[in-house]
């Protein structure tokens, strides 16, 4: 069996998953890790399928006619193996005012010191009581052997006093 990673987007309406997953199970693919979204109008996507090695080429083939009809843009990308990560996993939380350049600052400092975002969801909401913007965040981390849980933390305090945000960091489960 293959895998394939596909990404979709496309404008929001009803039955595009359907018609995604309609043409993923026509060539004997399954349906199993997606992540999908409504941001600002746009129905966003990404999906892992596994198919059966000689219906990848045709799978991908059968996804044009969804473009052709305007119902999304797709790519899909064939996985190779990987092996898992190791190392220590940790959930990052990261509260505070809304501004530019949080997201670079604090993937730049992961980054430098070789840590692996596995996941990361953002969203924006707003404050309870002054009407401004709150930005949330929470990644998934992978830290590598030579760095530890307690260096990292100290590292991201220095930068969640910079930014003057509340940042936190557990155990993943």
């Amino acid at each position: 069996m293959a895998k394939l990673v596909l990404t979709a987007i496309g404008d929001d309406h009803a039955g595009l998953v359907g018609a995604l997953s309609g043409v993923i199970a026509d060539h004997g693919g399954n349906w199993e890790t997606s992540r999908m979204a409504h941001l600002a109008g746009k129905f966003a996507g990404i999906v892992m399928v596994t198919v059966p090695d000689d219906s990848v080429d045709e799978l991908i083939s059968d996804l044009e006619p969804l473009e052709e009809q305007g119902l999304l843009e797709i790519t899909a990308e064939v996985s190779a193996p990987a092996p898992p990560p190791s190392g220590t996993s940790l959930i990052l939380d990261l509260i505070g005012l809304d501004q530019p350049g949080i997201v670079r600052q604090v993937s730049d400092a992961l980054a430098s010191r070789d840590v692996n975002i596995e996941e990361l969801e953002t969203e924006t909401v707003a404050a309870p009581m002054d009407g401004g913007t709150l930005f949330k965040a929470r990644a998934a981390l992978v830290l590598p052997e030579s760095l530890s849980a307690e260096e990292l933390t100290d590292v991201l305090e220095e930068l969640a006093v910079q930014l003057m945000v509340d940042i936190e960091i557990d155990e993943a489960q």
